[in-house]
C-alpha cells in the first residue's frame, strides 16, 4: 500500500517563497551595510613611497685657458746723484762765421785714382799651358843640395805650387808637400829663378796657377 504525503510537507510548493525571502533579507543587509559608518574604525592604508626622480642635465665640456705669461719685471732705477756735473769735452769754434762761403771748388777725389787694379783671373787649366824654358833639367841643375842634408842623408821630392803670370814670371811659390825645412826652402829657391812661356787663353796670355816636383836624391 502506497504511503501519501502531507500536503504541509510538500515543500516544493513552499520554494518560490523561500527564495523572496532570502533575495528582501539579502537586499536588506546591503543597504544597512553601505549605509553603515566605519569612520571611528581604524582603516589598514598602504602609502606608496615616492620614486626619486634624477634631474640628467646636459654638462657643457669647458676648456682650459692657458694664462698668459706675467709681465716682464721693470728694471731697477739707478740713482744718479744730483750734484754731478757732465763735463761736455766737445769744443765749438766760436770764431766760425756764418756768412762765410764754403770752397766747393775741391771736388771730390775721381774714383779711378781710389779703384785699386782688380786682380786677374787666375786660371787653373788654360787652352796653352805655360812651358818651362829649358824644361825639368834646366830646374833640377840649378837646384842646390844643402850640405847639411847631404851628411845627413835626408832626400826626397819637394812639391812646389805657384802662379805664372802674363810675362812668364814665377808668382807666390809656396810648398804643398814638402820633406825638411832645409830642402824645402833649396826648392822654391830654384823654382823662382825659372822662366816660362805664359799660357793663353782664347789668344791671350793670363795667369796660370801649376805645380812641379824638385827632387833631392844622394849618389
Amino acid at each position: 500500500m502506497a504511503l501519501r504525503k502531507e500536503e504541509g510537507a510538500d515543500l516544493r510548493k513552499q520554494y518560490p517563497l523561500y527564495v523572496e525571502i532570502g533575495l528582501v533579507l539579502s537586499l536588506t543587509l546591503l543597504i544597512v551595510a553601505f549605509r553603515a559608518d566605519f569612520s571611528n574604525e581604524s582603516s589598514f592604508q598602504v602609502q606608496m613611497e615616492e620614486q626619486e626622480t634624477v634631474d640628467m642635465k646636459q654638462i657643457q665640456q669647458t676648456q682650459q685657458e692657458k694664462e698668459p705669461p706675467p709681465p716682464p719685471k721693470p728694471p731697477v732705477p739707478q740713482e744718479v746723484p744730483n750734484n754731478e756735473v757732465i763735463e761736455n769735452e766737445t769744443d765749438f769754434d766760436a770764431s766760425l762765421d756764418m756768412d762765410e762761403r764754403l770752397d766747393t771748388s775741391q771736388g771730390p777725389p775721381d774714383d779711378g785714382e781710389e779703384e785699386e787694379e782688380e786682380e786677374q783671373e787666375i786660371f787653373m787649366v788654360v787652352e796653352n799651358q805655360p812651358e818651362l824654358v829649358g824644361g825639368m833639367r834646366a830646374l833640377q841643375q840649378s837646384v842646390e843640395y844643402p850640405e847639411f842634408a847631404k851628411k845627413a842623408g835626408i832626400e826626397g821630392r819637394v812639391i812646389v805650387q805657384f802662379v805664372v803670370d802674363e810675362q812668364g814670371n814665377v808668382k807666390n811659390p809656396k810648398v804643398t808637400r814638402g820633406v825638411h825645412k832645409l830642402l824645402n826652402e833649396e826648392a822654391v829657391k830654384a823654382v823662382k829663378e825659372q822662366s816660362f812661356k805664359p799660357g793663353k787663353q782664347r789668344g791671350q796670355a793670363v795667369k796660370v796657377q801649376m805645380s812641379l816636383p824638385v827632387t833631392f836624391r844622394l849618389q
